[in-house]
């Protein structure tokens, strides 16, 4: 297999999927949003319930994917990166209010500011990547991925730098192939457990107890993930409104809700 393979935009075909039509990028976006909500309510509303912040450790992830998978089927790249901008703005004083409790809070930006830099790392990895010089191609991921994981840092967007790189792993391995899924999952594996770690749960099995990394959990996004098969599903423009305007008002609703 040729390095350069990793880098090869494969597109989900009826030969590679067989009959199975799997679930649409409508159905991820909503599973996704839900799994946010769950782990925003925790954040705000109900504290108590720990549950809540687990299962909303699979959101990020797909949301990563989605970031991926949209930058090649979008017909515009600048009006897709334009809307992610313009998101962005709207949903920092909602984002302020909901981790920082006032309109200021300069040490944690809101999380589409992470899918910019992303989508901007694919952009120049792609670029070098079409000139068809696999050394240079791979000097430049390797640079893009460095200089946007320390950037995500610095900028102290959501997820920080580890953010940056789930989504470069969902785009170095994009595809069907069996070296594809094994690098999604060695990857976000690596990130979320090895990398970013944290608080550890214990749960019951068998009558034994296990303590399993909370953030380990983000890997069970894969599942979903995995059941995609490059179908679109239901898509207008209010539903792309309306995916985007969820992110600022249902912030906005938790944060007004937890002040009362």
């Amino acid at each position: 297999m040729k390095f350069s393979n990793l880098f090869h935009t494969n597109r989900f075909s009826q030969q590679e999927t067989g009959t199975f039509q799997g679930i649409s990028s409508f159905t991820l976006h909503i599973i996704a949003m839900l799994l946010m909500l769950c782990d925003h309510l925790w954040a705000t509303v109900l504290p108590q319930y720990d549950w809540l912040t687990w299962v909303g450790r699979i959101a990020y992830p797909i949301f990563a994917f989605l970031l991926v998978e949209g930058y090649f089927h979008t017909h515009n790249l600048k009006k897709y990166m334009g809307r992610l901008l313009f998101w962005a703005i709207l949903s920092e004083l909602p984002f302020n209010l909901m981790y920082g409790g006032g309109t200021l809070y300069p040490f944690h930006q809101n999380v589409l500011w992470t899918f910019l830099l992303g989508l901007f790392c694919i952009f120049v990895v792609e670029k070098t990547r079409q000139k068809e010089k696999p050394l240079l191609t791979i000097i430049v991921f390797l640079f893009t991925a460095v200089a946007g994981y320390v950037l995500g840092f610095l900028t102290m967007v959501d997820y920080f730098g580890f953010g940056i790189w789930m989504i470069l792993v969902f785009y170095l391995f994009r595809g069907r192939k069996w070296w594809c899924l094994l690098g999604q999952l060695a990857g976000l594996f690596w990130i979320n457990v090895t990398l970013i770690g944290g608080l550890s749960v214990p749960v019951q099995i068998f009558g034994h107890e296990l303590l399993i990394v909370q953030q380990s959990l983000a890997c069970l996004a894969l599942v979903p993930i995995w059941l995609y098969q490059g179908k679109q599903g239901p898509h207008n423009k209010p539903i792309q409104i309306g995916f985007y305007a969820f992110y600022p008002l249902h912030m906005l609703i938790l944060s007004l809700a937890a002040l009362l």
